[in-house]
């Protein structure tokens, strides 16, 4: 008989029809007359019930179908007489796929999230991580219907790059060489695979640019990495990147499309994963639907560098206490002073401009005062910043005197430097962390909880 999907069969009406439902048991319990066993298949965050009568089922078999076995079930779909559903299966049949013996770690008792990255590899077949993943996956698809909606081109940028795109050093190395028996002097990189020293990316910003040069608007999707010994919720070593590259658009404009953006991206998950963000509602945030919808609703705040620190040193005179000190202009904001403004002070999105040239990368666009950066983040509630963008620097001349002033290699850009040597022309941009918006949509506290299996420093079993 051909399986049914679990999500397709809770919508079905036509009670009386054989039904064959096969998952994973999320629950098994028994009364004096039936047993009842929780079936989920991954295609929904609910549950199907299957009835079972014992004297249809050897009572050692029945016995031995505990939480985590997977079965496949053929019965009769029925109206349910309980609670909480409206079909179940009445079982006429049960072939056992696999058992699941009692050390099986994600038992039906509660687990804290921290005993649950243990055993990434098991965690995902859990409720709250059936509906994360569902979300992602809904996110993902979102993206590429906005893009594709407004104009885009999809644009594969490279993994292995030998160029840094931040400026910051925090690379992994990418290399064939035997670097322990090369011996202590100069590492000879043209004997490597590439004939340089190359690494793995941790943007496709500076080719997207090159796509949106020659194709107007392009986005990337995809993994990205960064060796930075950090053990906070918000960082991974591998994570995923969405960056769209626009030609011909100003500072204005790109504030515009990563507020209808992000906008879109939260609606779509309002609209299309109603179940698994009731799910989280319930269990993770009770304030989480409340959330995504102001998000939705609120027009962002559009805020400069030099208001929000006046606005943070006011608070400060006010009494109010931050970890790390308001210490003027130049300083680099943290997650709670772009959180106070947000969920404190304004109450909504931000998305602060203009910052100090000092704190922000080589590639951005000067404003004619000449100290400060057209740069665009969107700051959200609990996340912080979210999204990081900028109008981007399109003068031979002005460009290459950032990079030298900041000590860079001007060789190793050689190739970026050519789309402001031939026909340069406006052009703007930013990058969302993927992992961060699911954060946010999910109400999840951990960026390490909704990636299916997280890199961080010294974790990586997969």
């Amino acid at each position: 008989m051909e399986r049914t999907k679990v999500v397709d069969a809770l919508q079905c009406t036509e009670y009386g029809t054989a039904i064959n439902v096969k998952g994973w048991v999320r629950s098994h319990r028994n009364s004096k007359a039936v047993d009842f066993i929780a079936l989920n298949d991954g295609s929904t965050i609910n549950n199907i019930q299957v009835v079972v009568d014992p004297e249809t089922i050897d009572a050692e078999t029945l016995k031995s179908i505990t939480t985590g076995a997977c079965i496949s079930v053929i019965g009769t779909l029925v109206q349910s007489q309980g609670a909480g559903q409206t079909v179940e299966v009445q079982s006429k049949e049960i072939e056992i796929y696999g058992l699941c013996p009692s050390d099986y770690p994600m038992q039906k008792k509660g687990q804290s999230f921290e005993y649950m990255r243990k055993y990434a590899h098991l965690r995902l077949r859990t409720n709250t991580f059936g509906a994360v993943f569902r979300i992602r996956h809904n996110m993902a698809i979102a993206i590429h219907q906005y893009f594709h909606e407004h104009g885009f081109h999809y644009f594969h940028t490279p993994i292995i790059t030998a160029s840094d795109a931040e400026g910051a050093g925090e690379m992994f190395q990418v290399t064939t060489l035997d670097l322990e028996r090369t011996g202590k002097g100069p590492v000879p990189y043209e004997k490597d695979f590439f004939g340089k020293k190359t690494s793995l990316t941790v943007s496709g910003q500076l080719e997207g640019e090159l796509g949106a040069t020659a194709l107007g608007a392009i986005y990337t999707f995809g993994p990205t990495f960064r060796a930075e010994n950090s053990n906070t919720p918000r960082h991974l070593a591998e994570f995923w990147m969405i960056e769209p590259e626009v030609a011909f658009l100003d500072k204005e404009e790109l504030m515009d499309l990563e507020e209808d953006f992000i906008k879109y991206c939260v609606q779509w998950a309002l609209d299309n994963c109603k179940d698994d963000l009731a799910f989280l509602n319930k269990m993770i945030d009770k304030t989480l639907i409340e959330t995504l919808e102001s998000v939705v609703k609120e027009r962002f705040v559009r805020l400069t560098y030099a208001e929000g620190i006046d606005i943070l040193e006011a608070a400060v005179k006010q009494g109010h206490r931050f970890e790390f000190p308001i210490t003027g202009w130049g300083m680099d904001f943290s997650s709670e002073h772009e959180r106070y403004l947000v969920e404190e002070h304004f109450k909504r999105p931000v998305i602060m401009t203009d910052y100090p040239s000092e704190i922000k990368a080589f590639y951005m666009k000067k404003n004619p005062d000449g100290k400060t950066m057209q740069g665009t983040d969107v700051l959200f509630p609990r996340i912080g910043e979210i999204i990081g963008g900028s109008v981007r620097e399109e003068d031979y001349g002005k460009l290459v005197h950032e990079i030298e002033a900041r000590g860079m290699e001007k060789e190793s850009y050689n190739w970026y430097l050519d789309t402001r040597k031939y026909g340069s022309c406006p052009h703007a941009g930013f990058g969302l962390g993927f992992e961060r918006l699911i954060l946010f949509v999910t109400g999840m506290q951990n960026i390490r909880d909704v990636i299916p299996f997280p890199r961080t420093p010294k974790t990586a079993e997969f």
